[in-house]
């Protein structure tokens, strides 16, 4: 009886290095893939003969699947468990469907027809396949981490850690992409066609290498304990609903993935944001830090926001600076942002896959929506200017300077009015690692 109540205990204290860093490693073929995906995607469906609205359509179709499948894969994490399982099936699905999309027009080929209908629905196939992989792939890997321990540090560490490797995927993609083309010069467009693939493939032998690492290095959490008492029952979504925080905190992840999306583009960002994640693993978490993090972050992206909105091109250098800033907030509120989901768990573990899974709902459709009409306005905008001059401003300056400091606005002003109390603590009925 003592030995349950110590191992009990064991839970609430914090997580190894060695832990935190198999964990961290488990998102990695999600993010470079994504990283690929939104940076290269259109540009070789177009190389490739198709129109910019049926590569737009491939893309569309990818994140329609996506969206719903965040929701189908949460429904079902928490009614079967096995969070390895689906992270295992969702890599396989992503690695072979990216391959597949990047490696040409199957049925094309099989049946002797290279017409753009048949290939628009081919890739687009291929492409909702791709997005219903990576869903279940960051459904189940979001939601693990609040099975993993219940000690409120140790989950944000495991964020940390997670955000840190995701920068490391996008930098990683970088250095493929730079390799890549130095070593194979393009001469004719069967050249360029074979850099994007080669981009690909590498890409996903990096990520699975990544996922192997997960996998050999992390137990398989299990849900055990349900606010209903009955630590076999999943919880019911209308159980989050009733609850003001699931609001707060699906507002704030969407409008900082928002923030992040939009902005994290040059490279400088992604280092000083790594930078800062791996800082952020070394200090303590409580709600009312996640809150002052969070706040920190987004009041240093309102001025970052401001600065960029109404910088002077003769003081473009100054540019570099604002982009560590920029990296420093996206770290504090990525990561802040998507620990209160875990204070928003806390300890009701059998809906953890559904809260994930409903907020990145959420995030997709928002983000899309909000590029969609950037890049709509971005089409009819007028030529650049050599200066700005009173009656314009560019797309660029809203998209980068203004929309993301009323977002962090917005997501501050909202942190302010959330009651943020780390997990209390409850007995589980059986450890939560076999």
């Amino acid at each position: 009886m003592g030995d349950d109540i110590e191992d009990d205990v064991s839970h609430l204290n914090p997580v190894g290095r060695s832990s935190v860093f198999y964990y961290g490693v488990g998102h990695m073929l999600n993010d470079i893939t994504a990283a690929c995906w939104f940076t290269y995607l259109l540009l070789f469906l177009t190389d490739i003969g198709l129109s910019p609205r049926d590569a737009a359509t491939v893309m569309l179709s990818g994140q329609i699947a996506d969206g719903f499948a965040t929701i189908f894969s949460g429904e079902l994490i928490d009614r079967f468990g096995h969070f390895k399982i689906w992270h295992g099936a969702g890599s396989v699905l992503v690695a072979i469907s990216f391959s597949s999309v990047f490696g040409g027009c199957l049925p094309c080929t099989i049946f002797a027809n290279h017409s753009s209908t048949l290939e628009t629905v081919s890739y687009s196939v291929f492409a909702a396949i791709f997005n219903v992989g990576w869903a279940a792939t960051q459904v189940s890997h979001m939601s693990m981490v609040n099975c993993i321990s219940l000690n409120s540090t140790s989950r944000v560490v495991m964020a940390s850690c997670r955000n840190a490797f995701t920068m490391v995927a996008n930098l990683s993609l970088y250095a493929v992409a730079l390799i890549v083309f130095n070593i194979s010069e393009a001469k004719t467009h069967a050249d360029i066609e074979n850099q994007y693939r080669w981009i690909a493939y590498l890409s996903i032998f990096i990520g699975c290498c990544f996922v192997g690492l997960f996998h050999l290095g992390t137990k398989e959490p299990r849900l055990k304990i349900s606010v209903h008492g009955d630590c076999y029952s999943r919880i019911s979504w209308t159980y989050w609903f009733k609850k003001i925080l699931y609001y707060q905190v699906g507002l704030v992840y969407l409008l900082t993935r928002l923030v992040q999306n939009v902005s994290q583009v040059p490279a400088i960002i992604y280092i000083s944001s790594f930078v800062i994640s791996i800082i952020m693993q070394e200090i303590s978490s409580t709600g009312k830090r996640l809150k002052a993090y969070y706040s920190a972050g987004g009041i240093l992206w309102i001025f970052c926001g401001a600065s960029i909105f109404l910088l002077p091109r003769s003081m473009s250098g100054f540019m570099y600076f604002i982009s560590i800033c920029i990296g420093i907030a996206n770290a504090l509120m990525t990561v802040t942002g998507i620990s209160m989901q875990s204070v928003l768990v806390g300890s009701d573990l059998n809906g953890c896959a559904f809260v994930c899974g409903s907020l990145s709902f959420l995030d997709k459709i928002s983000c899309g929506l909000a590029l969609y009409t950037l890049q709509s306005y971005q089409t009819i905008s007028p030529k650049v200017q050599n200066s700005l001059s009173t009656n314009y401003i560019s797309v660029t300056r809203y998209g980068l300077g203004l929309v993301p400091a009323v977002c962090s606005l917005l997501g501050v002003a909202i942190t302010y009015t959330m009651k943020l109390n780390t997990p209390h603590d409850k007995p589980l009925v059986e450890p939560l690692l076999e």
